[in-house]
């Protein structure tokens, strides 16, 4: 399953906000962008750990292969 590009919608927010001129569709363009960033970070920790548990599975794997 595809992730979506949570950085290009949280930079898609921020120039979203950066071209209202009302207050409350900045803010809520703001929110979005921080949100979208907090989904980027999450993701990426996601990632990290799924490389580390796949490291860790072919290492077991390939010792007990012998």
């Amino acid at each position: 399953m595809a992730n979506p590009d949570y950085r290009s919608l949280a930079t898609k927010a921020h120039d979203e906000a950066a071209a209202t001129t009302l207050a409350n569709v900045r803010d809520r363009c703001l929110r979005s962008e921080a949100a979208f960033l907090a989904m980027a970070h999450r993701q990426d920790a996601i990632d990290q750990t799924r490389a580390r548990r796949e490291a860790a599975a072919a290492l077991h794997s390939g010792l007990h292969s012998e």
